[in-house]
């Protein structure tokens, strides 16, 4: 009985951090088997794009089409398939320490917004490290990546009031 009634007096998890915690969770989930199917892939996709590349009518193809088939996606996609491994553990540690930091966060735990932070820069990092120039020449996509990273963590910044150094 003492369990319901110290249960009860919690004070209920402000809804920004419920909902955004439950974002990270399915994201990271997704994060982590993104990394690996990577992992899995990146050859195919670079013998798939240079096969296609290679083909003549390849030349009448739309130009919509040409744009998604340039030489600096080609090179991401070879320094891609060379670091696929080091790029797969980043991306599976940067997913668990967002999970770890969401869920000190629900415990209201100052210390797991900047866990969730180095979770969320760590692949932007990395992706430098490993891709240079390559990976912000890649186009919008990185661009949406690295927005969405630090999107989550302003919102989470947001719930700073919420959270203690306990």
């Amino acid at each position: 009985m003492s369990e319901f009634v110290n249960e009860m007096d919690k004070e209920p998890l402000p809804s920004g951090i419920n909902v955004l915690t439950i974002l990270t969770f399915v994201g990271s989930g997704f994060g982590i088997l993104g990394g690996i199917w990577n992992y899995v892939k990146s050859a195919d996709n670079l013998a798939k794009m240079e096969e296609t590349m290679s083909k003549p009518e390849f030349q009448n193809a739309p130009d919509f089409v040409k744009k998604m088939y340039t030489p600096e996606m080609l090179d991401l996609i070879r320094k891609t398939d060379a670091n696929k491994l080091p790029l797969t553990i980043i991306a599976i540690i940067s997913c668990l320490l967002c999970v770890y930091g969401a869920i000190e966060m629900r415990k209201l735990k100052k210390s797991g917004f900047y866990t969730y932070t180095i979770g969320e820069l760590l692949p932007i990092a990395g992706s430098l490290l490993f891709l240079g120039g390559a990976y912000l020449s890649s186009g919008w996509s990185a661009y949406l990546g690295i927005g969405v990273s630090l999107l989550f963590v302003i919102l989470y910044g947001l719930q700073l009031k919420y959270l203690t150094d306990k």
